[in-house]
């Protein structure tokens, strides 16, 4: 029998200044990034362990990264949407839509970070 994974594995946000973003990420969700310079890339990548569940990512400073509001949203697992939403606004961040219901599904948030992208929250 083979497992099933969840067919997103890895996520990269854009960044322009990567000692902002990442102070911006380590204020709201509390997780210390390790930054890598690798050749013309630099990344801030999320603490992740092997074979656990959900998906690893970094923060992406590159010539052909550009934040964004339009696109993809990555949303982010929480326990406390309206305070994570109150941190991203503490650290520069705007915030979009507040705690939302969204019937059997949870709820939801959405957030400018300090680079112009928009993240999302989830929680049951």
């Amino acid at each position: 029998m083979t497992a099933t994974i969840n067919p997103v594995i890895w996520f990269e946000i854009p960044v322009t200044d990567m000692p902002r973003g990442a102070a911006f990420y380590e204020a709201v969700f509390g997780h210390k990034l390790e930054v890598l310079d690798m050749g013309e890339r630099q990344m801030a990548m999320f603490p992740m362990e092997m074979n656990a569940i959900g998906a690893g990512g970094a923060l992406v400073k590159a010539e052909h990264y550009a934040p964004s509001h339009a696109g993809t949203i990555i949303y982010f697992a929480v326990a406390d949407i309206t305070a994570t939403l109150a941190k991203a606004a503490a650290n520069k961040g705007k915030i979009i839509v507040p705690k939302t219901d969204i019937g059997q599904y949870g709820f939801f948030g959405l957030f400018e970070d300090s680079e112009g992208n928009c993240i999302g929250l989830h929680s049951m």
